[in-house]
């Protein structure tokens, strides 16, 4: 059975700098996703072809439920590029790490006297630094986009006001619940990739046949389902941060 390991394996060095399956899967998902996106624009159509068609069918539905939530067309377009982003890398780079080979294709190191298998790919999410890190980037998002939208003032005066000591004491709260969300962020999406990761090399070692394609299918939908999540609560909270009311 393959060893399960919480720590991301390191593959290689560039100088200082050290490459893990996670972040070289990461990478591959960047690649992935910028050649559909250079393909859609190569070939875009007044009659669109089939993959033209699939990336404007997500498209508009992304933006639709966008404009329901921000309550207006001009401002779901304005947050769609990084709305969007988040959706595509995360759903992406989960189903990659669903891929034949990953997990199952490495090298053997000697580690302590002992033969450990080290995986080549790894899904990204199945790595607590990824989940934090994008969770950074998502709450950091938010904050400068509502400081975009109502001025450092204004946003920040909903976090340090001196106007009565309940307000500063309230304040205070959601300026730590800003960090809150990062830490619910990144072990959301880890835990139930990294469960899923979990189950399938479990169910794999002991029926390797055609019992474990259910979970597969099942941990398929879950890659979009999470990818969604993580996506839609960022577009909640620039919806809160930036609205013109007052917090308090």
């Amino acid at each position: 059975m393959t060893e399960i390991s919480i720590k991301a394996e390191e593959i290689f060095h560039i100088g200082h700098f050290t490459v893990t399956n996670a972040l070289l899967l990461s990478a591959i998902t960047v690649v992935v996703l910028l050649t559909i996106g250079f393909l859609v624009k190569k070939n875009l159509k007044m009659v669109p072809g089939k993959l033209q068609s699939i990336m404007e069918l997500m498209i508009e539905q992304i933006l639709g439920f966008m404009e329901s939530v921000l309550g207006s067309k001009t401002s779901a377009l304005r947050y769609l590029p990084l709305i969007a982003t988040i959706f595509f890398f995360v759903m992406i780079s989960n189903w990659l790490g669903l891929m034949p080979g990953v997990g199952s294709i490495g090298v053997y190191e000697s580690h302590e006297g002992k033969s450990l298998f080290v995986p080549i790919f790894r899904a990204p999410a199945a790595d607590l630094n990824f989940t934090i890190a994008l969770a950074m980037i998502s709450m950091i998002s938010v904050n400068v986009l509502a400081v975009l939208a109502l001025g450092f003032k204004k946003h920040f005066s909903k976090f340090f006001t001196l106007k009565n000591p309940l307000l500063s004491f309230v304040g205070i709260l959601e300026f730590i619940s800003e960090f809150v969300k990062i830490i619910s962020f990144s072990f959301r999406l880890f835990g139930n990739v990294f469960a899923g990761e979990v189950l399938l090399t479990i169910i794999v070692s002991l029926v390797p046949y055609a019992v474990p394609l259910p979970f597969l299918f099942l941990e398929i939908f879950v890659g979009f389902i999470q990818a969604f999540i993580f996506a839609m609560l960022t577009l909640v909270f620039i919806a809160m941060a930036v609205s013109h009311e007052d917090a308090h």
